[in-house]
């Protein structure tokens, strides 16, 4: 019976996201396009004063009519809405189609432990800021809560494929999820702001917008600081945040901008580590939620297991017409510095202490991974004959220094006898080049294609003097690998409010640092992963209705598998050639009086062509396979909701699924697998305006997490030193209240 009751509850939600699409069939004809949201950028509205009473408006996520292949958009005025305190991107795109998050101990209070897109993990596709791609050079991933936070963006953009040849990254093949920044407001304001919820959870800030100076050349900068402090969902996993925020614009000519911004984020948090999640067994003995403990005698004593990072970002931005050109030129820098201590065995109920001080010390480690990467984006476009040129290139250069070595943690961190024992000392580099050209030719008033080509260089040099994974070996090396990757589109206009595309690209992803990390290497085996993309897709946009869909094939070869952490140590699985398929939807449909209905689905599926060879990295010693499965791969994920927005009010109710999945290994290396889960929140904003005397705007929110109080086990983080799985849990109801003052 249950079974049978799951099978319909899924049948049940894609009929109601078939239904939205039927129902706006009847609007079609009768109702108008609002362009408002159509942007590509998400950054939201256009000229004009966007219509509220609109799909395109209330839309969590839409397509674009702009696409060339899958895009969904999130708004601004969607993330001011929903957004929790804490947000990171990757807390606001789960609600988007084939997108996963993690968030074991509560919105943004832990760096998120498996965002997925179409089942490839973080570090297989591609992040930017602001156009400008960023991550460790070491494995590509991205680290979520050390960079910009929700009451800073403007929107984002989630690209479901490589994209065309400007699309820059070191891991576009997978996809591009596209962070905007916020602009600076046209008035001035001084807003202070405060959130108070579960878990001790507080966030104070406060905003200053400049609005536009005119004694200053119209000079308009905004600048945002504030404090976020939690207790943690997880027991004894506290986090302190600071965060400021600063972007100014100003107009240099006519036809010439100039931006800068500016961002710098400190953390202190204490955490379950690079082990990621808590055994059964400490579930057993701590409660749901457990997490560190306050034994000093333990390895997973909060005192022992803490991480001080650092991180910035900048960049000058210079926009400007030039004759027939367009350009845009972006010289950035940004860093992350991160200090680490750990007990060796984090997570387990059984610890063997001992150190070479004494044999009831509590072992442990502390580790450093400090980077900086420099670089510049250059974009040039010109109409040319019967379309448009564009070119550009981007070059990064990223320096990476990275150690851990054992330590007595009784003894305040003291270095043990051969502390290098599963340790690491090195420096890595990565350069990389990617220039680019395309050619939007305009066939017809309606049909555009797009041909283009983008040469990707990575080369990585290793200055190892101990290399991990090498049982304490050196390495000195270097590999470069590069590719020419061609693509083409075509963008159709069927009316002007309804457009389909058809894409061909081949993507590329460099071999990770952690494929080097063998006993005598050998760089000439370790290949790079490929593909080949097909997506064909629609999207429809008008006051009543916005809805997309899509179809997609990627075939790819010598395909890289991130797989659950061993020891602490990464793990990776060459699975040889996968195909990869699905199915995408999404759509709005507006009610009337304030309300709008939303859902969308996406059928994620894969085929392993050679699953006798997969599995088997072997990573400090231990080798494991997960099977014939990819690790955190959701079959499927479901979005469905309601949205009132009218007046002074706004509500919305969303529900998402995240299918079946296979998840990590058990003590005797099996893989373990993990049904599906739905969680559900709740979100009201009362906005005033105008209030009166020094005040413009108040704004009072409430934010219920986990309406229905799910409890089920997220997936597994990895393994402790005996095997057994170490596992994360969806965080109980949470609630936030939130405060903000505009004058």
């Amino acid at each position: 019976m249950q079974k049978k009751l799951v099978f319909r509850k899924k049948l049940l939600a894609r009929l109601v996201l078939g239904s939205l699409i039927v129902t706006g069939h009847a609007a079609m004809a009768q109702s108008s396009i609002d362009l408002g949201t159509v942007q590509s950028n998400g950054g939201g509205s256009g000229n004009s004063a966007p219509n509220v009473q609109s799909a395109p408006y209330q839309a969590p996520t839409q397509g674009s009519l702009l696409a060339t292949e899958p895009k969904s958009i999130i708004t601004q005025q969607y993330i001011q809405q929903n957004a929790s305190a804490g947000s990171n991107y990757t807390d606001i795109v789960n609600i988007a189609p084939a997108v996963s998050s993690m968030d074991p101990n509560g919105p943004g209070l832990m760096e998120t432990t498996s965002l997925t897109l179409r089942g490839f993990e973080d570090g297989q596709f591609n992040v930017t800021f602001d156009g400008i791609p960023w991550g460790d050079s070491n494995d590509f991933t991205h680290h979520s809560t050390s960079y910009f936070m929700a009451q800073d963006l403007g929107g984002i953009s989630i690209d479901r494929g490589p994209g065309n040849a400007s699309n820059i990254g070191d891991a576009t093949f997978g996809g591009t999820i596209a962070v905007n920044s916020k602009n600076p407001g046209t008035q001035t304001s001084f807003t202070p702001y405060a959130t108070y919820g579960s878990y001790n959870t507080r966030l104070e800030g406060v905003e200053f917008d400049t609005g536009v100076m005119k004694n200053y050349g119209d000079l308009s900068a905004v600048i945002d600081y504030k404090q976020l402090t939690s207790d943690g969902f997880l027991t004894n996993a506290a986090m302190k945040r600071n965060n400021l925020f600063v972007k100014l614009m100003k107009p240099i000519t006519d036809n010439t901008m100039l931006t800068f911004v500016a961002m710098n984020n400190t953390i202190h948090q204490n955490t379950t580590g690079n082990n990621g999640g808590t055994s059964l067994a400490m579930m057993q003995k701590y409660g749901y939620n457990a997490g560190l403990v306050t034994d000093p005698t333990s390895q997973s004593y909060f005192g022992y297991n803490y991480d001080n990072i650092n991180s910035d970002m900048e960049y000058v931005d210079i926009n400007s017409d030039q004759g027939s050109w367009t350009i845009d030129n972006k010289l950035y820098t940004y860093s992350y510095n991160h200090t680490g201590y750990q007990g060796a065995d984090v997570g387990g109920v059984v610890q063997a202490n001992g150190t070479s001080f004494s044999p009831t010390d509590v072992p442990g480690s502390i580790m450093y991974m400090n980077y900086r990467s420099w670089g510049d984006t250059l974009r040039a476009t010109m109409a040319l004959g019967q379309g448009e040129l564009a070119t550009g290139i981007w070059i990064d250069r990223q320096q990476n220094g990275r150690g851990l070595w054992n330590v007595d943690m009784s003894l305040g961190g003291a270095t043990v006898a051969n502390p290098f024992a599963g340790g690491r000392l090195m420096t890595d580099t990565l350069t990389t080049i990617q220039p680019y050209v395309q050619y939007a030719w305009k066939a017809t008033n309606k049909l555009t294609v797009t041909p283009g080509l983008k040469y990707s260089s990575f080369a990585r040099s290793f200055n190892a003097p101990i290399m991990p994974g090498t049982g304490g070996n050196s390495y000195y090396g270097s590999a470069t690998y590069s590719k020419l990757l061609p693509s083409i589109d075509a963008h159709y206009m069927i009316e002007p409010n309804w457009t389909a595309y058809a894409q061909y690209a081949q993507g590329f992803l460099a071999p990770v640092m952690q494929a080097f990390q063998v006993v005598n290497v050998n760089p000439s085996t370790i290949l790079p992963t490929e593909t080949e993309n097909y997506q064909l897709g629609t999207t429809w946009k008008s006051d009543k209705l916005t809805v997309s869909g899509d179809v997609y094939k990627i075939v790819s070869k010598n395909w890289m598998q991130p797989g659950p952490l061993q020891n602490g140590m990464a793990t990776y699985m060459d699975a040889g050639n996968v195909d990869f398929s699905g199915v995408e939807g999404e759509a709005t449909y507006y009610v009337g009086s304030g309300f709008s209905l939303y859902g969308n689905d996406a059928l994620i599926n894969y085929d392993i062509k050679n699953p006798a060879a997969f599995g088997g990295a072997v990573v400090g010693g231990n080798a494991y396979a997960i099977g014939n499965a990819l690790n955190n791969v959701p079959r499927n994920t479901m979005a469905a909701g309601v949205i009132y927005n009218q007046g002074s009010i706004y509500a919305s109710l969303m529900a998402k699924e995240i299918g079946r999945r296979v998840s990590g290994v058990n003590a005797t290396g099996n893989a373990m697998h993990f049904g599906g889960y739905t969680i559900t929140n709740f979100n009201t904003n009362y906005t005033l305006k105008n209030v009166g005397g020094w005040f413009h705007d108040l704004k009072v929110g409430l934010q219920v997490n986990n309406l229905f109080n799910k409890n089920a086990f997220l997936g597994s983080g990895g393994n402790d030193v005996n095997g057994n799985p170490l596992f994360y849990v969806i965080p109980d109801r949470n609630y936030e209240l939130s405060l903000s003052l505009s004058m």
